[in-house]
């Protein structure tokens, strides 16, 4: 009966040691996890940031390109005119 009070605790205290790891463990990768999320999140603010930029360029190159079709096409004459 004594051996199994000794085995028994000695179960328990190894049970401990492990559960103790584990939290250790776990406090590890929860603290790992909110870096890698602040990380995203400022990968996502870089990218709304490039995407907004883009947009921008795009929009600006669209306005000079559309003004030179008009420009084009009011130098294009239809009418035959004498000399």
């Amino acid at each position: 009966m004594k051996d199994l009070k000794k085995e028994t605790f000695e179960a328990l205290e190894a049970l401990k040691e492990e559960i103790d790891l584990l939290v250790k463990e776990n406090k590890y990768y929860i603290t790992k996890n909110e870096e890698l999320q602040d990380e995203i999140n400022s990968l996502w603010a870089m990218m709304d940031e490039m995407t907004k930029s883009d947009i921008e360029n795009w929009s600006h190159l669209m306005k000079e390109l559309k003004a030179d079709i008009i420009t084009r096409s009011l130098m294009i004459t239809k009418k035959v005119a004498k000399c």
